[in-house]
Order: C-alpha cells, then structure tokens, then sequence
C-alpha cells in the first residue's frame, strides 16, 4: 500500500489501496445496488417497443408515427447523460442517481395515463431525462470502487442490470399485454422504482474517489475503505488522495485535453453506430416480427432474444475484456455484422431468426456494456462521469436516428433482407472504430490488455515529442 508521511499524520493512495484488495463484500452490494437501478432503467427504456404493435393498433398509428415516439425517449436520455455526467462530477453521483431514479420512475407511472400522441411524446423525454442521468453514474461508481484488474468485469456485470431488465420488459408484456392491455407495463415500470428510492440512501455510498478527491471528507472515506477491508483502521489524522488532478472549467472541455481528443473522437463513434443498431433493433424488431405473422405476444418474446443474448454476452466478455481491451471489442462487432445481417435472411423461421437475434445480442448488447466499462477505465476520476455521459449522450443521437432510420426504410418499403443488412453496416462502423483505438493502443507497446489510459499516455507522449 502506497503509505506517506505528512504532517499530522499518513496519507493514504485511494486508488491503489482499492486495487490492492480483492473484490469483497461491501462491492458486489454495491454492484448489486446500482444493478438493480439499471435493471428498473432498462425496463423502462426498452417497455415502449415491446408495447408499440398493441399502442399502435389501439390509437391506429401507422409505422411512421411510431419513429418519433421512440425516438422521444431516447432523445430525453441523451439530454440527460450530457448534462447529469457532468453534474455529478460536481455534486456527486449518489445524488445524481437517487434523483434519476425519481424522475424515471414518475414519468413510466405517468405514461400509462397517456391518451394521445403529443402527450406521449413530452411524457416519454421527461422520462428518458431520468433514464439518460442514471447510466453513466452507476457506471462511474462502480468502476471507482472496483480493482484495476477487474475493472471492467465489474461494471460489465453491474450493467447486466440494464440487460436483465430490457429482457424481462418483453417477458413481462408478453404476459400482461393479452390480459391487462399495454398500460400495465408500464404500471408495473413505474411503482418499481419509487419502490425503491427510499432504499438508495441506504444501500448506496458516495464515490470513495470522488470525496478523496475533493480533499476535505477523510472522516468519510475512511469509513468507506473500511467497508471495502473490513480489517483496515485508519487514525484519526490520516489523510486520503488520489493521484489525479482536480481539474477546473468546463469538465467537457477536459476530454480533449492530454491527448484524449482522438481516443474520445473513436469512442464517440463506437458509442454512436452501436446505440443505433442497439435501438433499431429493440424498437423495430417486436413490430416486424409481428408483420412476419408473429402474433404480438411472440412477437415481444422473441424480440427480448436480444437482450438475453446481451446478458449472456456480458458474462461472457468481461475477462475477455479486462485482458484485451478494444482487440476484443472489435472482434465482436464484426461478429455483429454477420448476426445482425443474418435477422433479414431468416425472418421466416421462428428458431433460425430467434438463434440470429440472440447472437446479435450478444455482440451489440454485449459490446455496448463492454464499451461502457472501457469509457468509464479511461477519463480520471474528475471527469469520469462526464466521459462516460457524453460517450452515452452522444451515443443516443445515434440511438434517436436508429428507431427513426428504421422507420424511414420500413415505410419506403424496403424487404426485410435490406433493412437489416443497412443495421449491419453500422455494426461494421463500430467494428471499424473500435480496431482504430486498438490500434491506438498497441502504439504504447503493451502486451495483453491494451488499456485505454496507455492511449492517452501514448498520444500525450507524442504531443510533448513534437
């Protein structure tokens, strides 16, 4: 443990007393907590296109008129990753997510009393403002509190939350819709979580970096290192670091400074192809089925192979992650390519296109938690929140123009084949984007795992050099 004398008492590195101790209790609570937040966040996101075939014939809405309802939501998300990022990097992040928690929860509840399109459609963005402010925070504070060298797993599994949830949201609808029409899911996706809002405070911490980084709460994070080694005891006097600065201005600023400009140009591109396959797919995918002669039920079951495919993948990846980095996440979306081409070609056959969509889950939902976790292992503590929200908030214009495009190609007419070989070819952008930052890495000369922070000592190297 890196120890240093200071005057009054010792100075404790935050950082690396974490990634001296083994994943223990007091973390997989933690993960489990903030899993449970993403579970509840990724049912609601994903309710809205389980529920579209039944809210559509119910209102008599064409497919077109569906584009923008789906696309209202997710444009509240990316609304609230750019701005809530960025704030709990200022204020914190439990709050951020108690308060995220909150507004998701009041808006699901009120969606099932909409009874017009307009209405609708200002209820889904106050929602999606809520959902945008839970994700990267949970990501940020599970990765603070995890051990460099599970790092990723960690917030991989933590994710599966959102995975989980994004799942069940079509189990679920394909239970409740025949016999309680579509407004029961989201009955059912509002009383959750205020459910549980008033368990966060309880169940769920600050970020242990974020107070050692302000320098002036050592009583706190003492009392949370603790926790995490239940055999630590600190003096009254020690104090607590983190070998990061704090930096000043505009945190968004500071993602192109140090030579993460590049890197963060990559990751924005990964982030935005792969939330837009993510979404054409979940929106889309219950609707054509459905077209196909699916009924609405099996339609909703089948289409959720996607986000069970994406649990399994996680699982999966983790370690594959931790140790190979962007190698690894460009070899699954290129795999991604071929799954997601593949829905178009079997559309016919309820077991062929049910294996294609369960591997394009894997690939996409899996790759996308896994880009999360790379985000969140790059930017510093100071602006880690922020990376990660805006890598999201960016990501969602692409999840807002997915839902919208596939609406476009649907109304045109397009077969079904050519609809979604176009979704495959924004896999290949990510697959393209993701070998480009793998790329970045090899440039520092590692073996193994390439991580992202050797990208960004590698280009500020070379900044200085020149």
């Amino acid at each position: 443990m890196a120890v240093s004398q200071a005057q009054g008492g010792a100075i404790i590195d935050v950082a690396e007393f974490i990634d001296r101790q083994p994943v223990g209790g007091f973390q997989i609570r933690l993960l489990l907590t903030c899993a449970t937040v993403l579970f509840l966040d990724g049912f609601d996101t994903q309710a809205i296109g389980y529920v579209a075939p039944a809210l559509a014939k119910e209102w008599g809405l064409t497919k077109a008129a569906l584009g923008p309802v789906f696309s209202a939501g997710l444009f509240g998300l990316m609304i609230g990753a750019l701005v809530f990022g960025p704030l709990a990097d200022r204020i914190g992040r439990k709050k951020i997510i108690m308060f995220s928690t909150l507004a998701f929860g009041i808006g699901t509840l009120a969606t099932a009393f909409v009874s017009d399109v307009n209405t609708l459609l200002a209820i889904r963005f106050l929602t999606g403002l809520g959902l945008g402010g839970a994700m990267p925070n949970a990501v940020a504070m599970t990765s603070e509190f995890s051990p460099h060298r599970r790092r990723a797993t960690m917030v991989m599994v933590m994710f599966c939350g959102f995975s989980i949830g994004a799942a069940l949201g079509g189990l679920l609808a394909a239970a409740l819709i025949p016999q309680f029409g579509w407004r029961s899911v989201f009955l059912v996706g509002g009383v959750a979580p205020l459910l549980l809002v008033p368990i966060l405070p309880l169940r769920l911490p600050e970020s242990v970096r974020f107070l050692a980084l302000t320098g002036q709460a050592h009583a706190r994070v003492a009392g949370l290192l603790e926790q995490v080694d239940p055999k630590a005891a600190f003096a009254p006097a020690t104090q607590f670091m983190v070998h990061e600065p704090r930096l000043t201005g505009m945190p968004v600023l500071h993602l192109f400074r140090e030579g993460r400009t590049l890197p963060t140009l990559l990751l924005w591109v990964v982030f935005f192809m792969s939330l837009l396959d993510l979404y054409f797919l979940s929106n889309w995918l219950p609707t054509v089925l459905n077209d196909l002669g699916a009924s609405v039920s099996s339609a909703a079951l089948i289409g959720s192979m996607l986000q069970v495919g994406g649990v399994v993948g996680t699982f999966a990846l983790g370690s594959v992650i931790d140790r190979f980095s962007f190698r690894a996440l460009a070899l699954v979306y290129f795999v991604a390519v071929f799954a997601v081409g593949a829905i178009g070609q079997l559309g016919h056959s309820t077991a062929l296109v049910t294996a294609a969509i369960f591997a394009a889950g894997f690939c996409i939902v899996g790759g996308q938690i896994a880009a999360n976790a790379l985000a969140a292992t790059f930017y510093p503590t100071a602006v880690r929140s922020t990376g990660v929200g805006w890598a999201l908030g960016i990501g969602r214009i692409g999840s807002i123009v997915g839902p919208l495009v596939g609406g476009a190609l649907l109304t045109a007419k397009w077969s079904t084949g050519s609809v979604f070989l176009a979704a495959a070819s924004a896999a290949l952008c990510a697959a393209l984007a993701a070998f480009s930052l793998s790329r970045l890495a090899g440039m520092s000369g590692g073996q193994g795992a390439a991580h992202p922070s050797s990208i960004d000592a590698t280009l500020r190297a070379a900044t200085t050099s020149t």
